[in-house]
């Protein structure tokens, strides 16, 4: 039976950082990495860029077969994990073979989470989640008239843009009061609402769909208020959940995603996991979340593959700070931090309404807490690091609401040394 000291699960961020970790600390071990895609590594970021038709489907890959030489890992494409036997640490594959290990991380990403609206598994839907996906969805845009989009994501809200700017009737739906609900603020979200409204799409919020039927044009879907829509493409972008399948009875303890510590381990010993399947502590509470976001999956596998290898210059997880990006007809929008509105929370916020420019900030005891933006520059990555280091902003605060982005570097030149 083939046996293993390290084997990774899964081929995006997380396992890669984890890859790397642990041959920066263990040069030798036999490393050993499985995943259920047939092709290169690659983000899921990346997807509406191919949709879209910017980036080729061949030039997004990660990592080349060139890197797995190099680094002596034995990458398995299209080898999915069916079932983890913890107890004799063994990995059942699909194909039902087993892989014994020393060690493991599960970095199996998510998959996407499809609604129980009845009638849905009668017509032919899209969902975005892999590279295949996108191509798929790419060479249907550009035959729709009618497309409706289930759910006001970021996933979502990329393809509704897409379809647009090819011409399609698109109609979005979403079951909570706002659009891109989790990502930005009610005024955010409004003006990234207008810029669709603008362009044509029709936005119904606080819409659920309770019933699709084939139709000649495609799916016929009948809304809660009795109002129904046809559409010719239907994508359906209504959230995704973690891929834990294959834990059974592996013991392996699991909420909304895989529990995890400080250092990503388990419950179970000899058992990570890092990513998008995995439930971490939060950096403003005591809660295990999930921010299915890519830095942290990348900090999450960095940690995991220096744990597993043992590396002493492993530092714990300090917890998850959401942080998004988002491009839409020529704006951006951006969060990092907390939205909730702590005891002694102070909350400043400036809009422009005629540059269509919009700020907000939460600071407690002048320090960080979560800062918002529609066409505001400024670099989420300090900003995250600001929240993170619990920097006291009380001598630069004023200067730094007016221009957070030179502000921001300005501190990081001073405290990132």
């Amino acid at each position: 039976m083939e046996q293993t000291k390290y084997l990774v699960v899964g081929s995006s961020h997380a396992a890669l950082e984890a890859v790397t970790a642990i041959r920066m600390h263990d040069a030798e071990g036999s490393l050993t990495l499985v995943t259920r895609d047939t092709l290169l590594p690659y983000s899921p970021t990346v997807l509406p860029y191919v949709v879209s038709g910017r980036s080729a489907p061949g030039d997004v890959f990660l990592r080349d077969e060139q890197f797995f030489a190099a680094n002596r890992v034995d990458y398995r494409r299209g080898a999915a994990l069916e079932a983890l036997h913890t107890g004799r640490n063994a990995a059942e594959l699909a194909d039902g073979s087993e892989i014994i290990y020393e060690k493991v991380l599960l970095a199996t990403g998510a998959a996407p989470a499809i609604p129980p609206i009845p009638g849905l598994d009668q017509v032919k839907y899209h969902v975005l989640r892999t590279l295949d996906d996108a191509t798929r969805l790419h060479a249907a845009i550009s035959q729709s008239k009618h497309a409706v989009v289930l759910g006001a994501g970021l996933v979502g809200m990329h393809a509704a843009e897409n379809l647009v700017k090819a011409g399609a009737s698109v109609t979005i739906v979403e079951m909570a009061k706002q659009l891109t609900d989790g990502y930005f603020d009610p005024t955010a979200a409004q003006m990234i609402e207008k810029a669709f409204v603008d362009n044509g799409a029709t936005i119904l919020t606080g819409s659920r769909v309770v019933k699709l039927a084939p139709s000649a044009v495609g799916a016929t879907l009948t809304l809660e208020n009795g109002k129904t829509l046809e559409a010719d493409l239907l994508l359906v972008a209504t959230g995704v959940k973690p891929n834990m399948d294959f834990l059974g009875d592996s013991g392996v303890a699991h909420d909304r995603g895989i529990l995890v510590g400080d250092s990503m381990q388990t419950s179970v010993a000899n058992v990570w996991a890092a990513g998008d399947c995995a439930q971490a502590k939060s950096f403003f509470s005591d809660d295990k979340v999930m921010n299915s976001i890519l830095p942290d999956a990348t900090e999450q596998g960095r940690i995991a593959g220096m744990a597993m290898a043992g590396d002493p210059g492993l530092k714990h997880y300090p917890g998850g700070v959401p942080l998004n990006t988002y491009h839409f007809f020529g704006r951006h929008a951006i969060s990092v931090g907390s939205s909730r509105l702590t005891e002694g929370a102070e909350v400043v916020t400036r809009f422009d309404e005629a540059s269509g420019r919009y700020l907000k900030a939460i600071f407690k005891d002048d320090r960080l807490l979560g800062i918002y933006g529609v066409n505001e520059f400024f670099d989420g990555g300090v900003m995250c690091q600001l929240i993170l280091r619990r920097v006291d902003l009380s001598a630069v605060k004023q200067r730094f609401l007016a221009n957070p982005l030179a502000v921001g570097r300005e501190l990081m030149s001073k405290l990132w040394r």
